[in-house]
């Protein structure tokens, strides 16, 4: 049990690289891996079933789920702080990554749980996401294959705002794990 478990959100755009991060990170830390995808999708399908959508990418999908899915996965990290469990979030975290005050809300929350709250974000250019959504070749990823530059372009791959770690997605994931050890260690 830790006395301040960290709570570490794994960031970046489709493709980059999150969930083989996060997971081996998680495996490294000894870590509850909490990723959105597998926490929430079966629901997100029955609510898109209902709506008539045929795409996680519809506005009005994302409208109605978008909040409760973070929250179903916050909810969890902060049950693992309270049992003094590390646990690695996977998400886009784009409200947290492009908004200040959002991260800033989000780390008090975890801070007061008695966690140590950290953002780590996966650097990757659009030449390289490019590539790797085209070998995945995920359903979905069908709608972003569809018109890839459009897509590419209209992705923001700037850093976050607030403070957070770096992971170069060119290495290694056992070199991205280890570096993001090596820095979460210098942050406390």
């Amino acid at each position: 049990m830790q006395p301040e478990p960290w709570v570490i959100l794994v960031t970046g755009p489709p493709g980059s690289g999150k969930s083989s991060v996060g997971a081996a990170l998680a495996r490294h830390l000894g870590a509850a891996l909490l990723d959105q995808d597998s926490m929430t999708n079966p629901l997100v399908d029955v609510v898109a079933r209902s709506i008539g959508a045929t795409s996680y990418d519809d506005p009005a999908l994302s409208a109605l789920v978008r909040e409760a899915r973070y929250e179903c996965v916050f909810s969890a990290a902060l049950d693992c702080v309270r049992s003094g469990t590390n646990s690695v979030l996977i998400a886009p975290f784009t409200q947290e990554r492009r908004h200040l005050d959002t991260w800033q809300q989000l780390a008090t929350r975890i801070s007061q749980a008695g966690g140590k709250p950290a953002m780590a974000w996966i650097r990757i250019d659009a030449d390289e996401l490019s590539r790797r959504l085209s070998r995945r070749g995920a359903t979905r990823d069908a709608n972003k294959l569809e018109n890839l530059q459009n897509y590419l372009a209209g992705l923001d791959l700037a850093p976050p705002v607030g403070p957070f770690v770096e992971v170069n997605a060119q290495s290694t994931i056992k070199q991205q794990v280890k570096d993001l050890a090596q820095e979460l260690i210098q942050l406390h």
